[in-house]
């Protein structure tokens, strides 16, 4: 639970709805839509689509944190986590989850400043009373006192889990730095403090001043629901008019907040704070008109595109090039129908840093420039038809997230924009975009500044975060001062965009292909290919490993590698931005044994990008002030592990005990230090020298032009005079290697955590299985299927270790496991390890207890969601990728389980449970990752010796990971074989 935003030849297509005029959704969508309000004046969108594997429903309340009574900050949070406990109708604690949960589905809620917004999904067949369930939600919720301080306990976890994160600290600095008497000033998520300590000491009962707020603000008429389902239109408004229109209406107007947050007092302001993570980042922020009033004509979006534009002539290419900025983003940010901010961000080099004045000069140089040039009309249209382009053959996404979407948008848009929101500008308007253009100004601006530099330069703390900060006023003449005393350097307007596709249609398809096929194979590369046969959309993807077996053979390699990977994204962006722009995204990342590249994104144009990608391979040189900049960047990304959440660390370690070939992060950084250009030149022709690409190819594209840009791959790369490269030698395909943990083994690693700061410690318990094979996979699944919510409900609810609490099957390179993850500030990880295994326990009673109607309908909620269909080309290319990565290449695999599934018996269940999974088992192989905050450091030592003779300590990780077994590697003979 969080607290919190196409086409070009044909219009768009409307469909009639009931009384709420039309509703404008893609061409290409066929799903049905339909208005309905009820007799409680809940206004509903129902949505029909036979295709779907999963329901989902969505229920957005017109109330959230701006609405929290006096001396009650995170009240409407608070009532967001208390509505999921237990209903008159369904009195069970958590038996909504439980219900979900067991069903293959998953449930969510967030409170942002307006609205509170539940949402759940899933499997088709248990959606009637799922949705039942979620109906009460909202009819007669029970909010027990005994839940009470429970929940409260969880709300604390979360915010304590918030309170050393940067982005959290400066938003709250922000609001902090407004009217004391408007909302946007408050502390939202609200922690033991806010909901229990100081209502207390006031007489003050906080579940009576959680129901009044539930009486006062819960109308029916300001909710708004979203139901997507697989039965007919009709069917669905029967079952929602049955089950939702209990739901009382008071007749409540909608909470508004006029005014601005800011005043002259809090304008024209530079605030210098003090971050947790190394590095520099500037944010100008302008209170401006909010562009939801004009969403057609987008002016935000506008000023958006140009002032963050990253193509040659743009502010960003400029800093870029003098050596001053690593990203900038420029958009609008926290806004309502009252009140919105325009932001610019920046993130700044240690030479940035210094010259953060020509910085701002530069950008009010922009700006100036955007006034003086006016409003184009050829950049509003390309913008535009970008737009269409991806509304209209927009990719189908989880229903849950779509319901999401839509649900809060029916709150803003009229009915017939509930789907389109603002991302399709369709009206050119000069006079409102020079408006906002005109309220970026020097005299309405505030400047937020942060750097670790500032480490004792500040007097003043925000209260909630404790984020150390100073503040001062700036005027427009020292701006203007800045302006001109910024470097000349040569502000342009972006050129026309060449990568905005033109051709949407699609290619005939005769062979029709189930799984990928093996099209093309030579010493060089091979090429998996899969056309389209599902999805119908003129894209495509492309994934491409370069497996370079030089490229992470120790700490050195590893990061040399990771800063050609960075310098080569470095050198395409001003061009590539183009086509990212444009709706073909591409990326460049570091693989196990080399570097990968991926395109996705409308087909017409892509063999454009990914010939240039390939050019910048072939032609790679090393600049040494880019060199400078990147490794800059990379350090500081290396000397922030440090900071990552506690969990995030145990999982880290976790990941280091297992994988053979991994080096650890304070080695690599130590040999980042010692790095130079000079090194980089030498070492990249040596990673390139030997190659083989391994290619995936999907969508949208024919055979032969599959074959085409493979052979086009080979040709830079293999076939030039001077080869750039040459095959790989059978003896160096590398693998990717588990260790295989001891059998009856239990096994502890101790480590305190690396952010003296941070008062949350974290385990993570894993338990490691088998290696790849369809029977046995199914077994852990579905024990895992059984075991998520009971884990949930007991260590989260019941015994309140941590907001973060999960359990999950676990995949090293094909070697399955599972793991618990807690992070918690009120428990060490040896107290949270022997309540793991007391929760062991009580699984093992309700496995062998389980009915075989309960296996059964688990068996079946298991089967639903791995039947459950792709939605989308990313997601069957993803599925289809990680076969090939793994070397499994079971492309039957969803088949072949299910068919597994289906012939499992619970006694083979129980079986399967003794041998790996229980506490005792002799075959059982466990290794607990313990992780210290401060809190509980003092807990380590003594938990160090608590751990018994028969179980083993790990002093030292690379030294235990080098004396164990390996499994053998799922991918080394098929390397060879195919």
């Amino acid at each position: 639970m969080a607290v919190g935003n196409e086409n070009m030849e044909v219009a768009a297509v409307a469909v009639p709805m009931d009384k709420g005029g039309e509703i404008v959704k893609p061409r290409t969508d066929k799903r049905e839509y339909r208005r309905i309000v009820l007799k409680n004046s809940l206004e509903v969108l129902l949505i029909s689509d036979p295709e779907t594997d999963k329901c989902a429903a969505s229920m957005n309340v017109s109330v959230g944190s701006f609405s929290d009574p006096e001396g009650l900050n995170g009240l409407a949070h608070f009532l967001e986590h208390m509505l999921f406990y237990a209903s008159e109708k369904y009195p069970e604690e958590d038996s909504y989850s439980k219900y979900i949960t067991e069903h293959g589905g998953s449930t969510n809620a967030y409170t942002s400043i307006e609205d509170t917004n539940y949402h759940f999904d899933i499997n088709r067949d248990s959606f009637d009373e799922a949705l039942d369930r979620f109906a009460q939600f909202f009819i007669k919720p029970l909010m027990s006192a005994d839940a009470t301080m429970r929940e409260i306990k969880a709300v604390d976890s979360e915010n304590q889990k918030n309170l050393l994160s940067d982005s959290w600290r400066m938003r709250q600095l922000q609001k902090h730095l407004s009217r004391e008497d408007h909302p946007y000033h408050k502390f939202s998520t609200g922690n033991m403090d806010t909901l229990h300590v100081q209502p207390e000491a006031k007489g003050i009962d906080t579940r009576s001043e959680l129901i009044k707020f539930y009486d006062k603000h819960y109308s029916a008429n300001i909710m708004h629901l979203v139901v997507y389902g697989k039965e007919s239109l009709d069917k669905t408004q029967c079952l929602v008019e049955g089950m939702f229109q209990e739901i009382r209406n008071t007749n409540k107007s909608v909470p508004t907040f006029p005014g601005q947050p800011c005043t002259p007092d809090h304008l024209q302001v530079l605030v210098k704070a003090l971050p947790i993570k190394q590095g520099h980042k500037l944010t100008v922020s302008w209170p401006v008109t909010p562009s939801i009033h004009h969403y057609e004509e987008a002016p935000c979006t506008y000023l958006g595109h140009l002032i963050g534009h990253e193509s040659e002539g743009s502010l960003f290419h400029a800093l870029k090039t003098l050596g001053w900025a690593t990203r900038l983003y420029a958009g609008e940010g926290d806004w309502t129908m009252e009140y919105a901010f325009f932001n610019v961000s920046v993130d700044l080099t240690d030479a940035g840093h210094e010259h953060l004045q020509d910085i701002i000069g530069l950008l009010f140089r922009h700006i100036k420039l955007l006034q003086q040039s006016g409003v184009s009309q050829w950049i509003f249209d390309e913008l535009s038809a970008i737009c269409e382009a991806e509304f209209h053959y927009q990719a189908k996404i989880d229903p849950i997230s779509y319901v999401v979407d839509i649900s809060s948008n029916m709150t803003i848009y009229p009915t017939k924009h509930w789907l389109v929101g603002s991302s399709l500008p369709s009206k050119f308007n000069p006079a409102i975009v020079q408006k906002i253009l005109n309220e970026l100004s020097p005299s309405n601006v505030r400047i937020f500044w942060k750097s670790n530099k500032f480490e004792g330069q500040t007097d003043k703390v925000e209260p909630w975060y404790n984020t150390a900060y100073s503040f001062e006023n700036i005027t427009e003449s020292t701006i203007q001062e800045w302006m001109q005393s910024a470097p000349d350097v040569n502000l342009l307007l972006p050129t026309p965009n060449l990568f905005i596709p033109t051709d949407f249609s699609l290619k005939d398809v005769n062979d029709k292909e189930t799984f990928p096929v093996l099209l093309r194979k030579t010493p060089f590369s091979r090429l998996w290919y899969k056309p389209d046969t599902k999805f119908f959309k003129p894209k495509a993807y492309v994934k491409i490993d370069f497996n370079c077996p030089l490229a992470a053979t120790s700490p050195d390699a590893a990061v040399l590698s990771n800063s050609f990977v960075w310098l080569l994204v470095d050198y395409l962006n001003e061009y590539a931005y183009y086509a990212q722009t444009a709706g073909l995204d591409y990326g460049l990342s570091l693989s196990d044994n080399g570097f990968e590249l991926y395109l996705v994104g409308f087909n017409h144009k892509l063999r454009i990008l990914l010939e240039a990608v390939m050019q910048k391979i072939a032609k790679f040189e090393v600049k040494p002030d880019r060199f400078s900049v990147v490794k800059e960047t990379i350090t500081k990304a290396y000397q922030n592990y440090k900071f990552q959440q506690p969990y995030q660390q145990a999982l880290s370690y976790c990941s280091m005990v297992l994988q053979d070939n991994t080096w650890p992060w304070t080695e690599e950084l130590d040999a980042l230090s010692h790095l130079e250009a000079e090194d980089l030149v030498s070492f990249v022709p040596m990673m390139l020298s030997r190659t083989f690409v391994e290619c995936y190819i999907a969508g949208n594209v024919e055979k032969n032009e599959a074959e085409s840009m493979v052979k086009h791959i080979e040709d830079v790369l293999f076939n030039e005079p001077k080869p750039i490269a040459r095959p790989l030698f059978p003896s160096q395909f590398q693998t990717s290697r588990v260790v295989e943990l001891g059998a009856g083994m239990k096994y502890f690693y101790h480590q305190e955590g690396s952010n003296p700061s941070d008062e949350n410690s974290a385990l993570v318990h894993y338990i490691q299985v088998h290696q790849d094979e369809f029977a046995m996979n199914t077994k852990l699944q579905l024990f895992a299927l059984i075991a998520k919510q009971p884990t949930f409900h007991q260590l989260r609810t019941v015994e309140q270790l941590g907001y973060i609490t999960s359990l999950s099957r676990s995949n090293y390179s094909g070697v399955y496991g599972v793991q618990f993850i807690i992070q918690s500030s009120v428990k060490g990880p040896g107290h949270i390890d022997s309540r793991v295994e007391s929760l062991l326990k009580d699984l093992e009673s309700k496995i062998y207890k389980m009915s075989d109607e309960e296996f059964k309908s688990n068996v079946t909620a298991l089967i639903d969601m791995k039947l459950e269909k792709h939605k989308n080309l990313s997601e069957e290319s993803y599925f289809y990728w990680e076969e090939i990565q793994n070397g499994t290449f079971k492309f039957n695999r969803i088949d072949a389980e299910v068919a597994a599934l289906r012939e499992l018996k619970k006694e083979e269940l129980i079986g399967f449970f003794d041998e790996y999974i229980k506490v005792d088992s002799p075959k059982k192989k466990s290794l607990s990752i313990c992780v210290y905050g401060s809190q509980h450091l003092k807990e380590m030592a003594s938990d160090k010796d608590q751990v018994a003779s028969h179980f083993t300590e790990i002093e030292d990780i690379v030294g235990f990971r080098k004396s164990q077994p390996l499994y053998g590697s799922l991918k080394g003979w098929n390397q060879l074989k195919l």
